[in-house]
């Protein structure tokens, strides 16, 4: 068992979804704020009324896998020291035998880090989908001993598109054999509607029971340049029905730590650039109005 600091609670015992009480705890997605370093994010975190960093571990991240070691210590500390938390972690995280991802999990682990999120699956071209969905669901099990023996919890993330997960039915296949208290789904709303349609509710039923972290934006269909896309909006302003989603959590008992992303047009704030071309107030500003849209839209569901 890892050793955590004794005023940081271990993951499984701080772990309740099942009271649904009380306002949701957000925290914003660190991509969003690459632009600067990870004390000011943490800062700048605080002062909007955040509970938290979920932060980017990951290949062009906050922090590089292969600098883990070091660099995720010392980011934690400067963003507890700014006065925020991190107890959420987004990595790409695909296997125990790969070196960083190990080390990873051990390094946040030992540093009060609750949740990590997982990389995507891909299918493999060459073999039926379904084998696919074996492979990586012992990958998946590997992972949750690893975290059973560290004492955290990693996510999958439902995502729309074409990589293992995008329905709910494939992330419950590739939960079937993972100790279900160490590893569950990230579960994503807007990914969920846009590919579940009018059955999205079907997969907040089914997958309730392994639902450990939340991802909430908002999006809506619009017609660029000839074709439908989706587009990314703010919290409120699209077509994910949150009064009912929120709803549905509550009628489970279920009140998952948030990831609050912003994905619609910020100056580059949005894919997570270094570099933004607009003045940081405007993404502060937007961080700030969907937050207390979330928050408001819990209250009344």
């Amino acid at each position: 068992m890892a050793i955590i600091a004794p005023w940081i609670p271990s993951p499984i015992n701080a772990l309740n979804l099942k009271r649904a009480d009380g306002p949701l705890k957000v925290n914003i997605f660190s991509k969003h704020l690459q632009f600067l370093n990870v004390r000011d994010a943490g800062q700048i975190a605080a002062e909007l009324g955040f509970d938290g960093l979920d932060l980017t571990v990951r290949p062009k991240g906050h922090i590089l896998p292969e600098n883990v070691k070091s660099d995720l210590p010392a980011a934690i500390r400067d963003i507890q020291h700014s006065g925020s938390t991190c107890e959420m972690i987004t990595t790409a995280i695909t296997d125990v035998n790969n070196a960083n991802d190990l080390e990873i999990i051990k390094v946040a682990a030992n540093h009060g880090v609750r949740f990590y999120r997982s990389n995507w699956f891909k299918y493999h071209k060459e073999k039926p989908m379904q084998d696919s969905i074996r492979i990586y669901r012992q990958k998946i099990r590997e992972l949750g001993e690893a975290n059973k023996k560290y004492d955290i919890i990693g996510c999958y993330q439902n995502h729309a598109g074409t990589s293992i997960g995008s329905s709910y039915w494939e992330i419950k296949q590739l939960l079937e054999t993972v100790d279900p208290i160490y590893f569950g789904t990230q579960y994503d709303i807007r990914h969920a509607m846009a590919e579940g349609g009018l059955s999205w509710s079907n997969g907040v039923k089914l997958l309730k029971d392994h639902i450990k972290t939340i991802v909430l934006k908002d999006f809506k269909w619009e017609k660029v340049k000839g074709h439908w896309e989706m587009v990314n909006v703010p919290i409120g302003e699209g077509m994910v029905d949150f009064n009912t989603y929120f709803t549905l959590l509550k009628s489970y008992g279920l009140k998952p730590p948030v990831s609050l992303h912003l994905e619609y047009p910020l100056g580059g704030a949005e894919k997570g650039r270094y570099e933004i071309n607009v003045d940081q107030k405007i993404v502060f500003d937007a961080m700030k109005k969907d937050l207390a849209a979330v928050r408001q839209l819990w209250k009344e569901a």
